[in-house]
């Protein structure tokens, strides 16, 4: 994925608004300096000056040019906004573009703060170059250059001045904006490194009070905190200097201006209206020129931004979706592994799940257990070899149909905030109530909700943390059989699990007509499969039914450590 061009599209035709802008502003401070000069070299330096009903129109006509110089200004603000807004939403639709491909593996290796930070912080970055700094910059060149082309018509020598005195402030304003881009980057490290201890502390203060780590932590936000106050100070300090500039800058060009003006008057090159006129012109333009001072802040920080935002879209994904790719229609949902490979997981694994059966996957930490079923639900592709469900590689087919044919329950798969109601439906939002009822009465919901006055209205916080265990994995079950999926993937449904909530698992099982792939280390679910797979290393070492497998010495025997038969 790349990032979009600036000028593109809608933002195309909003930037040649902002440059007809420019020119409009530009004629207005010309139309400006006219009527001044004749103002002054028509009434106020005659001899006799005479107040007429020409003078009248001259002086309503310096309103309504301010009143349109006013106008141009506004218009310019909310275009430039429109532009910077336009653009970072397709930004932003772009990064969750990224994030929907990202697998929940990958994910873990980020910040939760840093990844924030993309979808706010360098938002807030190119957002602000764009409308506060290339806007702005285009209309104040385009109303600059053009001023000064007309001014040269009134009085070259004037012009030349004006001309000389900006760039000289432009040279020095850039001269000091070169040593913003190490300021900006190293304030969004440190925003990005308090962010990410903040949003950690926030999903796992329980930790930190549990093991009496409260005034460490403290400590530790503390001392972020005054690393970015450090580095946003030494930033502001740079701007600052830069603004100094600006300031000193347009000061000067005034004072040359009007210098220069003396000048010609004395030597009869251009009139007193003349130079008033000159000076009027640089009045009008200094205002937005004063703003480019910060241009280079918002530059340097859209460019850090555009980085990182890049590193974050260049993300290795490990699926891929194929142009046009044809829909899975799955019916009896029979599931093959061929000969797959995933780094780090799996290691030219085959195996057969017939359709309607259940099949418990067992094996120690790392064995590869729940990268074969993120290779079922597509999260991943394989490497090497294919999956196939119904005959079918899910390579070559759609992700949504895959995933509509998948229900999944895993520890990566937390609630979402909102309702209850909201949860359950989750998979299928606009589901027959009877089908809602159907997964609720399954998973024993009704009897979940007793203790909550608003039932199924009940707000969900992030990850369910205010449900118990036992109340999350039965929504988190109800999602998944929403629809009644042909595949049904269980990664460690039945953890940390109370009676009650196990029995829901017991129920599932029993009544489920589809094929089920579960992790899991409870032998009474195991039991309840008709066969089991004991992974190692990323291998297949044993498959075979549950009560045979357990009755002899082999890898699962072993593993449980179980040494005489178990009864059926």
């Amino acid at each position: 994925m790349k990032i979009p061009p600036i000028l593109h599209g809608y933002r195309r035709i909003l930037f040649i608004r902002l440059v007809s802008n420019g020119l409009l502003q530009a004629a207005l401070a010309i139309g400006t300096a006219w009527l001044v000069r004749e103002i002054f070299d028509g009434f106020l330096t005659a001899q006799q000056p005479v107040l007429d009903v020409r003078v009248v129109w001259l002086v309503a006509g310096l309103i309504m040019a301010a009143a349109c110089i006013g106008w141009l200004r506004m218009a310019e603000r909310i275009d430039a906004e429109k532009m910077g807004q336009h653009y970072a939403a397709e930004v932003r639709i772009l990064l969750y573009d990224c994030l929907s491909f990202l697998t929940p593996r990958t994910l873990q290796k980020r910040s939760r703060g840093g990844v924030s930070l993309r979808f706010v912080g360098d938002m807030t970055s190119l957002r602000r170059w764009i409308s506060m700094g290339l806007a702005r910059m285009t209309v104040a060149g385009v109303s600059t250059v053009s001023a000064l082309l007309l001014l040269g018509m009134i009085n070259w020598q004037l012009t030349v001045t004006v001309t000389v005195s900006l760039a000289m402030g432009a040279w020095l304003t850039y001269l000091f904006g070169k040593r913003m881009r190490a300021a900006a980057k190293e304030s969004r490290r440190r925003l990005s490194n308090l962010a990410a201890n903040v949003n950690e502390k926030v999903t796992s203060i329980a930790v930190v009070q549990v093991f009496g780590q409260v005034d460490r932590e403290r400590e530790h936000i503390i001392r972020q905190g005054k690393y970015l106050q450090d580095s946003m100070v030494a930033r502001a300090r740079i701007a600052g200097q830069i603004l100094g500039v600006t300031e000193f800058s347009a000061a000067m060009t005034s004072a040359t201006t009007l210098l220069a003006g003396i000048f010609a008057v004395t030597t009869g090159t251009a009139s007193v209206g003349a130079v008033i006129a000159a000076i009027t012109i640089v009045g009008i333009l200094l205002p937005p020129l004063r703003d480019l001072g910060r241009i280079q802040e918002y530059w340097h920080g859209a460019s850090i931004a555009r980085e990182r935002i890049k590193e974050f879209l260049d993300s290795p994904s490990l699926m891929a979706q194929t142009t046009n790719a044809p829909d899975l229609t799955v019916r009896s949902g029979g599931l093959q592994f061929d000969s797959v490979s995933v780094t780090g997981g799996l290691n030219r694994l085959s195996g057969t799940i017939a359709p309607g059966k259940v099949v418990a996957v067992v094996g120690p930490n790392g064995a590869g257990k729940s990268t074969l079923l993120l290779l079922a639900a597509r999260l991943i592709d394989p490497h090497e070899g294919k999956v196939f469900l119904d005959g079918q590689n899910l390579a070559e087919h759609s992700l949504n149909s895959v995933r509509q044919a998948v229900g999944m329950v895993g520890p990566d798969l937390p609630l979402l905030r909102g309702t209850i109601e909201r949860n359950l439906r989750y998979r299928w939002r606009n589901a027959p109530d009877e089908e809602v009822a159907r997964v609720r009465a399954l998973c024993g919901i009704d009897e979940m909700l007793a203790p909550f006055p608003e039932g199924d209205r009940t707000r969900v916080a992030e990850g369910g943390l205010n449900l118990s265990v036992g109340q999350r994995q039965r929504i988190a079950l109800a999602r998944a059989l929403l629809g009644n999926p042909p595949l049904l993937l269980l990664d460690e449904a039945d953890a940390n699990l109370d009676s009650q909530a196990g029995k829901v698992i017991d129920r599932i099982l029993a009544s489920y007509q589809g094929t089920v792939l579960m992790v899991t280390h409870h032998v009474d679910h195991i039991m309840a499969a008709d066969e089991v797979w004991y992974l190692e290393a990323g291998r297949l070492l044993e498959a075979g039914p549950p009560a045979a497998l357990l009755s002899n010495d082999g890898p699962v025997a072993r593993f449980f450590g179980i040494s005489k038969p178990v009864a059926i």
